[in-house]
């Protein structure tokens, strides 16, 4: 039998929080619903530092093998975490609304492949692609990172300490530490270092 997970009592969702979550101590879970897309079987599959904060429609996708960290005192909102292997998140971190973060890309990269995966996505009526064409690369967010709203980060890409990323950037490669990186994709904007 299933461990039962932990209810919310201010959730306006009928879920729960899945056992495999740590929860830190004065960590914040606005609603279960967060975790409706979490299959990850590892243990833990998240773990939020003392805290820290998850809000709005924030939802943790992740597969199987998906594990994901939000460090000490840091806050998401509303955003979406896609995971298939490792995705850390740093302390003190503000993470905006409509953040993307993505270890994977979950579909093939060759369009005959894509074409095969979605047609058998609409024939069959399966919400769940099937497992990723290109391997999961592992994200790393430094502590003290600001992440503004609507950007995406990338497979692969590690944010340096103390680092801001502009409001609708399309992070590609690694942020150096006390950087502002700003575009489609994101260039380095200026450093913050003295």
């Amino acid at each position: 039998m299933a461990a039962l997970g932990l209810s919310l009592p201010w959730d306006w969702h009928p879920g729960t929080v899945p056992p495999n979550v740590e929860i830190g101590e004065g960590a914040y879970i606005e609603t279960s619903y967060s975790f409706h897309e979490c299959r990850s079987e590892r243990q833990p599959a998240v773990t939020l530092g003392r805290g820290s904060q998850v809000y709005l429609a924030m939802m943790f996708d992740l597969g199987e093998r998906g594990r994901v960290r939000l460090g000490d005192y840091s806050s998401i909102t509303g955003g979406r975490v896609i995971c298939d292997d490792e995705i850390v998140i740093g302390d003190y971190c503000l993470i905006s609304w409509n953040v993307i973060i993505m270890d994977t890309y979950r579909l093939p990269l060759d369009a005959r492949s894509r074409r095969t995966v979605l047609e058998h996505v609409a024939l069959t009526n399966d919400r769940v692609i099937p497992s990723s064409f290109d391997a999961p690369r592992p994200v790393r967010i430094g502590d003290n990172v600001w992440i503004g709203f609507d950007a995406c980060i990338l497979p692969g890409v590690r944010i340096g300490v103390g680092s801001v990323v502009a409001a609708k950037s399309v992070v590609t490669e690694d942020v150096p530490p006390y950087t502002i990186v700003a575009g489609n994709p994101a260039r380095v904007i200026r450093s913050l270092a003295a």
